[in-house]
């Protein structure tokens, strides 16, 4: 299980500073009026590292770019070029901003509009310091003009112009990459500060160029450079950041983000088809562009194809999170007859993203006909439960506590067979029963109930705990069961 290496203080501290708008820049929301795609949608950046995910041609680069265009630094063609004839229908787009900027209103937002009439882009920028990076910073070195002028056996560069990695740099790029750079240089030939060229060195202590770096090791040592360069509150803007990374630098980059959020008050905006870029990061900075609408919370990239019906499957089911998937999984395992492996069950972090998603899901006919959906709330959901609509509830309130008090309820009675699923003997059974009932004694938050339980029966892990009481419950209360599933029996498919 991801363990991230940001404290949740950290990310409490920060979604708190966002929300008191304590930043000297900051982009705070965009109204995105109407811009190629997308038309009447709003993104809030509600914390200073903000991740876009969408399929392809979705508008995520259209997002990136009006983020950019109202600073200074990034000319409005960069990202919305006019090909001439063929863009006829770029008249009359237009981008509204709530921004931060306290060198021009110390104690209020800052309203401005870009918009693009008579032939040309009309706007106001501010002042701040942006740096994007497009998706050809990997590029490998060999395959850019700018580097041909080192790619030559005569080539002698001077000691005075090969400068170490600092401390700051070091560490920062070496947890990125899990690898140590500290023996790392780079080169610089003028007093911009930035890198012309890099150098490494392996194991064996052989020094090598940066035409023999991995594209993804590159950017990152480049990248962090610059980013540790930038004044506090500048903006960061990033395409694909998963680009020529592994999994795990994916995550440790996007933490850096995070890191250099807290330290130096920079805001990022990155867009990503990797759902480990995601991991890191609270449901309120994630945002997803689909079908031109967006929406915020902590989707997964294949939840993604599944509400855009990219996927060949016969049903999708929608939950809040991962114990109510976990749970009704449980209930169509324990049903003879069902096909599991043509229908998958999508956690999304929350009952509107639930309702919203099987909602827009279900609003393309042909995806409906051929890939329909269902919804199923929490007990405790504010949203509405509607089976004319496929959006049912479960039952009680808190599916954590509502599991645990009904094992709870039947523990004489099968006790033994939840000892033997949370892989303690028979006569052990006397005991679980004692430690489950202690603790529903003592606990105050019922998403811990059974982590504590794993704890006391000896560092069990907590989703064996979960599978084994809904085993209990599914035999213990089969008539509930049913009585859910009867709702939406019928769109549930079938073996044979």
């Amino acid at each position: 299980m991801y363990q991230s290496e940001i404290r949740d203080s950290v990310i409490q501290a920060l979604l708190e500073k966002a929300a008191n708008r304590n930043y000297g820049n900051y982009l705070s929301k965009i109204l995105l009026t109407r811009v190629r795609g997308l038309n009447n949608q709003n993104i809030t950046f509600d914390f200073p590292v903000t991740a876009i995910i969408g399929t392809n041609g979705s508008g995520k680069t259209t997002i990136i770019g009006s983020a950019a265009i109202i600073y200074k630094d990034i000319q409005p063609k960069k990202y919305f070029a006019r090909g001439g004839n063929l863009d006829l229908d770029m008249s009359n787009w237009e981008i509204q901003y709530e921004l931060i900027d306290r060198s021009k209103v110390a104690n209020d937002i800052i309203k401005r509009t870009a918009n693009f009439k008579r032939l040309r882009w009309n706007r106001n920028p501010l002042d701040r310091k942006v740096l994007d990076f497009g998706v050809s910073r990997t590029v490998p070195p060999i395959e850019k003009n700018e580097f041909n002028r080192f790619a030559n056996s005569k080539v002698m560069f001077q000691t005075t112009n090969i400068y170490p990695m600092t401390q700051t740099l070091g560490v920062a790029i070496s947890q990125i990459l899990g690898k140590d750079v500290s023996s790392f240089r780079y080169i610089r030939f003028n007093e911009s500060g930035d890198i012309d060229f890099l150098s490494g060195k392996n194991q064996s202590g052989q020094q090598y160029s940066e035409f023999h770096f991995g594209a993804g090791e590159s950017s990152i040592i480049r990248m962090v450079s610059q980013i540790e360069a930038l004044p506090d509150n500048s903006l960061v803007l990033i395409e694909e950041i998963e680009n020529g990374l592994h999994p795990i630098a994916t995550i440790k980059m996007v933490e850096y983000l995070i890191d250099v959020a807290y330290r130096k008050k920079i805001q990022s905006i990155f867009t990503t088809h990797s759902d480990y870029a995601l991991k890191p990061l609270p449901n309120k900075a994630i945002w997803a562009t689909i079908d031109g609408k967006l929406y915020q919370g902590k989707l997964n990239i294949h939840s993604l194809r599944a509400i855009t019906g990219e996927i060949d499957l016969k049903l999708a089911i929608f939950v809040e999170d991962e114990f109510a998937k976990m749970w009704v999984e449980s209930m169509l395992r324990y049903e003879d007859g069902i096909s599991l492996d043509t229908m998958e069950i999508h956690p999304l972090n929350g009952d509107g993203n639930a309702v919203n998603m099987h909602k827009h899901h279900m609003l393309n006919p042909t995806v409906k006909e051929k890939f329909p959906s269902i919804c199923i709330i929490d007990g405790d959901s504010r949203q509405v439960d509607d089976p004319t609509n496929s959006i049912f509830r479960l039952p009680g309130e808190s599916p954590e506590n509502y599991i645990y008090n009904s094992v709870l309820e039947k523990i004489d009675e099968f006790k033994i067979i939840l000892a033997a699923a949370l892989h303690k003997r028979p006569d052990q059974a006397d005991q679980v029963a004692k430690i489950i009932a202690d603790i529903r004694l003592t606990n105050r938050d019922p998403h811990v109930l059974f982590s504590q339980v794993g704890m006391k029966l000896g560092l069990i892990p907590e989703d064996l705990v979960k599978m084994a009481f809904l085993a209990v419950w599914n035999q213990a209360f089969p008539e509930e069961r049913q009585t859910l599933l009867s709702g939406f029996y019928d769109k549930i498919p079938k073996e044979g």
